[in-house]
């Protein structure tokens, strides 16, 4: 694992930071607000990833099943038209 981009991106921060207090520009969006947004992202995306690897828990979740009518299926059936 290489700390690279995470060094890049924490100087990126740093630099624009600087920026923002030398021409008295506030952050567009409060400090809290903002990294618990990122931390959502960074949940979807991980919780994306664990879908794609356990694909049967998500087809037991969402109860995929056939809805094909099978032999087996109309034999069992009642009938349920009358003969006036």
């Amino acid at each position: 694992m290489s700390w690279t981009p995470y060094l890049m991106s924490l100087a990126a921060g740093i630099g624009i930071g600087v920026i923002y207090g030398l021409i008295a520009v506030r952050s567009p969006a409060p400090p809290i607000i903002a990294l618990l947004g990122l931390l959502g992202m960074l949940a979807g995306e991980a919780a994306v990833q664990w879908l794609r690897g356990h694909s049967d828990v998500v087809a037991h979740a969402l109860h995929l099943k056939s809805f094909a009518v099978t032999e087996a299926d109309t034999s069992a059936a009642p009938d349920t038209t009358e003969t006036l």
